[in-house]
């Protein structure tokens, strides 16, 4: 018992890029394909089937589409934000249509679509 909750730790404190690099190793070696933004979903109980329907309504994702003109600036938004450091930023903002936040409330996912389209970037919340 004490192991499972070790590894639930584990995959919590997981950076993005780490857990994008898990929903890798898992779809290609194992045939498991992870819920949307790389995290493994775990069900929870039964009865809280509705409540976490309204839960999802109020977490959104902020995706980032494309740098634009200027990379750079996004970069540095990106690392300030997510607080990768500059290869996995770089990676991150070349790669597009990746999440840089995710689960976060909808005043927060505007703040920081705010913050990334003043860099340049394009982005999506979903």
């Amino acid at each position: 018992m004490a192991d499972l909750k070790a590894l639930a730790e584990q995959i919590v404190n997981l950076t993005l890029l780490e857990a994008q690099e898990l929903k890798t190793i898992l779809k290609d070696e194992y045939g498991i394909e992870p819920a949307a933004g790389g995290a493994v979903m775990m069900a929870g109980p039964a009865a809280g089937g509705e409540a976490a329907a309204e839960e999802e309504k109020t977490e959104f994702d902020v995706i980032l589409k494309s740098a634009g003109d200027k990379k750079i600036n996004v970069i540095k938004e990106v690392r300030a934000i997510t607080g990768l450091g500059l290869k996995e930023a770089k990676d991150l903002v070349e790669a597009g249509g990746k999440a840089v936040k995710e689960g976060v409330s909808k005043d927060e996912a505007e703040a920081l679509k705010k913050q990334l389209e003043e860099a340049g970037a394009e982005i999506e919340l979903k």
